[in-house]
């Protein structure tokens, strides 16, 4: 094989190091249905370029998968990305794939995850249901973030807790998975809870 053309690799992006200041590292997994905004979340929140495994849908996922009008690509592993909390903790985000058929890779993961954001649609809330099921399953301690699409209805925040099933203790909030800052503050919320919960 020739190699000659090939491009040489110098090292890490600048951006892509880790500060020396990192003293602690979290994994936390971003899941919900198919279409609710994990993909665009993991990225917008990252400070690395992330990864992401979307492929462009096809008619072998008619009638397999939920049809969701506008929608052409879908994640079939992971994303993944990184978020400094402060100057010491680093967060890395794994994003799983919302279709019932890539569920098996959450298993994996899952593995060592501290903790777990669940990103709803409220135009589809029952999409939301297997998914907190699998969490509480697992015991993977969770918040809920509620991604606020244009035309999705609003609900109060008991009446999706009612709705979801939740304890009173899991936290509800609002998110734009376009937001960085919005994803952060969901983020920062997950740290929170977890805190509260080691107490």
């Amino acid at each position: 094989m020739d190699f000659r053309n090939s491009e040489t690799i110098t090292g890490p992006r600048r951006e892509d190091v880790l500060p020396t200041t990192a003293t602690a590292a979290v994994k936390v997994v971003i899941v919900g249905g198919f279409g609710v905004g994990k993909t665009t979340m993991v990225g917008s929140v990252s400070e690395i370029r992330p990864l992401t495994t979307e492929e462009t849908m096809t008619q072998a996922g008619v009638g397999v998968d939920d049809n969701l009008e506008g929608k052409t690509a879908t994640t079939v592993a992971m994303d993944f990305g990184r978020i400094s909390i402060s100057d010491e903790l680093i967060l890395y985000l794994f994003g799983t794939p919302g279709q019932e058929r890539f569920w098996f890779l959450w298993n994996g993961l899952f593995e060592g995850a501290l903790g777990a954001v669940v990103l709803i649609d409220t135009r589809r809330l029952e999409v939301s249901f297997d998914v907190i099921g699998r969490l509480e399953e697992r015991g993977v301690p969770f918040v809920v973030a509620v991604n606020t699409f244009p035309d999705a209805p609003r609900h109060p925040v008991e009446a999706l807790r009612t709705a979801l099933d939740l304890p009173p203790e899991v936290p509800i909030v609002d998110c734009d998975a376009r937001g960085r800052a919005s994803c952060r503050d969901v983020l920062l919320t997950l740290m929170r809870y977890l805190h509260s919960l080691s107490l």
